[in-house]
């Protein structure tokens, strides 16, 4: 069965605490499906400027949300043991009830890595220690102990406890963009995620397809996610009603059928509470 159409909101962890409880909330409210924050040492567009890290903010709004499904667009394997990042999310899972959708990527932004004195290996071992970190947070958050002899991580009889509230485990979101990460996602994924234009994002469903088809996963299966910002899209889809139903229109042609935007500026919630009144519930429909 397809799946269905879905729409969520990134919000950058440049804020304040008391306005990003503020903004969530909000949010929560206009009904969207899911809301996200991201992981980095500091922000990619404005490393000047302040940023807190994802997953501590991300423990704090699971507490101050109630409905909305919750996650971090993406962790980047580079800056935590993979065990470490499976307590933190069974954690969140907890003070959530059961809402964290958790975010798994590489990690890509070499800069904060140089800044912090932070490894950033090349693309071959980065990719080969995600995917081992992918298979042990898996192992961990489906069973009590867990045992694991990498190349690059090791794990004795590591046990787990508690259990997270979903069973077997939270959704796997997985961001990847090359035919290796999107081998691991066909394997492991409950959700892809992916920026970029919409002819890259066809293609890279495409191959996501092909991924499937060779380990004989059905490819419905997965959620086909954008992750987007207007920078690098065909437009804006904040700057008008009919702006954010040209970009949907158009990524949904590729394959996609889930939305996480970036959150709009203040001088677009007017746009933003338009939409989620009038054209996402027909959307949904189609």
């Amino acid at each position: 069965m397809p799946q269905p159409l879905r729409f969520g909101i990134c919000t950058d962890q440049n804020m304040d605490w008391p306005t990003t409880v503020e903004r969530w909330r909000y949010l929560e409210s206009l009904g969207f499906d899911s809301l996200w924050d991201c992981d980095h040492m500091v922000q990619p567009s404005r490393p000047d400027g302040p940023y807190h890290e994802g997953w501590t903010l991300l423990a704090g709004l699971a507490a101050v949300t109630e409905r909305v499904r919750i996650g971090v667009l993406v962790s980047s394997n580079t800056f935590r043991h993979p065990a470490l990042l499976a307590k933190e999310a069974a954690t969140v899972d907890h003070i959530s009830n059961g809402r964290l959708e958790l975010g798994l990527g590489a990690g890509w932004y070499v800069p904060e890595h140089t800044m912090f004195g932070l490894e950033f290996p090349e693309p071959p071992q980065l990719v080969s220690r995600f995917r081992e970190a992918v298979e042990i947070i898996d192992g961990l958050l489906r069973n009590e102990y867990t045992t694991y002899q990498g190349e690059h991580y090791q794990l004795e009889e590591a046990a787990f406890r508690p259990r997270p509230v979903q069973q077997p485990r939270p959704p796997f979101t997985i961001g990847a963009k090359k035919r290796k990460m999107l081998r691991i996602t066909a394997e492991y994924a409950d959700r892809w995620n992916s920026s970029g234009t919409v002819d890259e994002l066809r293609e890279r469903n495409e191959l996501l397809n092909e991924q499937c088809a060779e380990i004989g996963r059905n490819p419905d299966e997965i959620i086909r996610s954008l992750y987007g910002w207007a920078a690098i899209m065909p437009d804006d889809p904040w700057q008008s009603v009919d702006a954010f139903e040209d970009v949907i229109g158009r990524y949904r042609e590729a394959g996609v059928n889930e939305f996480i935007i970036d959150q709009p500026r203040d001088e677009q919630f007017g746009v933003m509470e338009q939409v989620v009144a009038d054209v996402i519930p027909g959307l949904r429909k189609q």
